[in-house]
């Protein structure tokens, strides 16, 4: 019955995908009713519903795309005239790179700036027109079709995947409704049923068009917040899906996250930070008080990015939650991170050869860590505060790396970058301490470090003159201070028997 419904709803799901492509920028609320309309009479308001909102979000992803491909292509033209205008073998600067290394490389490069134009022109005129290139069930598993091979794959099982993939079996929940969904409803005893489509309602087997499924499901995780969500007939969207290879049947459930609570910047640091260095591999974390000092041992959450994009969306999610868990119980509400973003140095033609470096940039996750984390911190009342990446690597080596090292406890550099955007999200400067002033001993030009403020000296503070530091001693004692307050200058005079004689003072035009 699943595999009846996934395909009969997956049919309406391309044809209004078909629809909504052929529309373009010429869209709105009437040509949606339309469609809608057009479904319900196959399947029911509900269910028309779902899918129209499924293909509205899987356009305006492709649109999404399309924008972020543009701005690639004009990053690598950009970086390619540059490079192509400085002549062969100039060395380059420190913020942009230099001419091509032979003319054999500069004729190469010319050739694709041409290829790269042609690209970028095509691409902007899709945009202009409203067109989108869009594949239900993934371009990636089309392209294998052509590659059986290489994937291990009959044709018989890729047909059976591709099915799979292009079968529809959604439905957004609705509160205020029996438990939260009437499309696809789950009891709290794990009961599942499905409302079945207008042409299918002859295979019902319980009453109002409803299939009840004999297999009941459970949900290890968050179950609790599951049941009173539909205790409470609280909005819960379902997903069911086939996984072929393991041939088993999976439901998913999703909820509207709580809003992002936004915290006052004096509040989140009062109880202190945790700076977090993102890398490519791993999270280098450091628990900071509110005066920026370390506390504890540094901490590291470390997550594959290899493979699918499944289980690398699964290893971020369990290295966030492992950073969060940890915060909570470090009593810190705020988490310091970098406000990164890779988007115009992943490009080959700014950092050429240097493949592994830019392997290295691409695999950091910025965009989707910084949404999930955000979502996810929301969960534990947590806030996130972004700071600027400059010189925190540099700096934090440089200033906090040494200090921090013990015999028992070998401070990395990511070690010491956390403690430095945990410094900056608290307000403290990062480098500990200035140039010493170049006039002369004092302090003529503000205090030597920066660390402590100018309003707070304590005991570091300018001693008040002697003179006053007398009255206030006679005022409070009612005796007199019978000691000079400096040494004079005497002299020893030989016939004076042992008497102090106070020398004369020099008198001079």
């Amino acid at each position: 019955m699943l595999r009846l419904v996934g395909g009969h709803m997956g049919a309406l799901a391309s044809r209004d995908l078909k629809a909504r492509c052929a529309d373009g920028l010429e869209h709105g609320k009437e040509t949606w009713a339309a469609r809608k309309r057009d479904l319900t009479v196959e399947s029911s308001s509900r269910w028309a519903g779902s899918v129209t909102k499924a293909t509205h979000d899987q356009w305006t992803l492709s649109r999404r795309g399309q924008a972020a491909y543009l701005d690639s292509l004009d990053t690598g033209i950009r970086m390619l005239r540059h490079r192509l205008s400085l002549p062969v073998g100039e060395k380059g600067a420190k913020r942009a790179p230099g001419g091509y290394r032979s003319t054999h490389e500069w004729f190469v490069k010319s050739r694709r700036l041409a290829a790269l134009e042609e690209r970028y022109a095509a691409a902007r005129a899709d945009g202009e027109a409203g067109r989108v290139h869009v594949v239900r069930g993934g371009r990636k598993l089309l392209n294998t079709r052509h590659n059986l091979a290489a994937a291990g794959l009959t044709e018989a099982d890729w047909r059976k995947r591709w099915e799979a993939s292009r079968w529809f079996l959604s439905a957004d929940g609705e509160s205020g409704k029996r438990f939260g969904n009437e499309t696809i409803r789950v009891t709290p005893d794990g009961e599942v049923s499905i409302k079945l489509p207008a042409p299918l309602a002859e295979y019902a087997n319980a009453t109002s068009g409803r299939y009840v499924l004999a297999a009941k499901v459970a949900f290890a995780h968050r179950g609790t917040e599951w049941a009173d969500r539909i205790e409470g007939n609280r909005a819960v969207a379902y997903r069911i899906h086939l996984d072929v290879a393991r041939g088993r049947w999976y439901l998913d459930a999703s909820w509207a996250r709580p809003v992002v609570r936004t915290m006052p910047l004096e509040a989140a640091r009062a109880g202190g930070m945790v700076g977090v260095d993102t890398n490519a591999d791993h999270f280098a974390a450091w628990h900071l008080d509110q005066y920026g000092n370390p506390v504890g041992e540094p901490r590291r959450f470390r997550y594959d990015l290899s493979g699918t994009a499944s289980h690398r969306d699964a290893q971020i999610r369990h290295a966030i939650s492992q950073l969060l868990h940890w915060a909570k119980r470090s009593g810190v509400t705020a988490i310091g991170l970098e406000n990164l973003d890779f988007t115009a140095e992943t490009t080959r033609e700014k950092h050429g050869r240097k493949k592994r470096f830019r392997q290295l940039v691409s695999g950091i996750p910025t965009g989707k860590l910084k949404a999930r984390l955000v979502s996810m911190a929301a969960e534990l009342d947590m806030v996130i505060v972004a700071v600027d990446p400059a010189y925190t690597s540099q700096w934090g080596a440089q200033h906090w790396q040494k200090p921090l090292t013990t015999p028992t406890r070998k401070t990395t550099r990511h070690d010491s970058a956390a403690v430095a955007i945990g410094r900056r999200a608290l307000g403290h400067p990062i480098r500990r301490r200035t140039t010493p002033p170049p006039d002369d001993q004092r302090d003529r030009r503000g205090h030597r470090t920066v660390q402590a403020g100018t309003g707070g000296r304590g005991r570091e503070e300018t001693r008040r003159p002697v003179t006053d530091r007398s009255r206030e001693l006679r005022a409070r004692t009612g005796t007199t201070r019978t000691r000079a307050t400096s040494a004079p200058k005497t002299v020893r005079d030989a016939r004076s028997a042992g008497t102090w004689v106070q020398d004369s003072l020099l008198l001079t035009d």
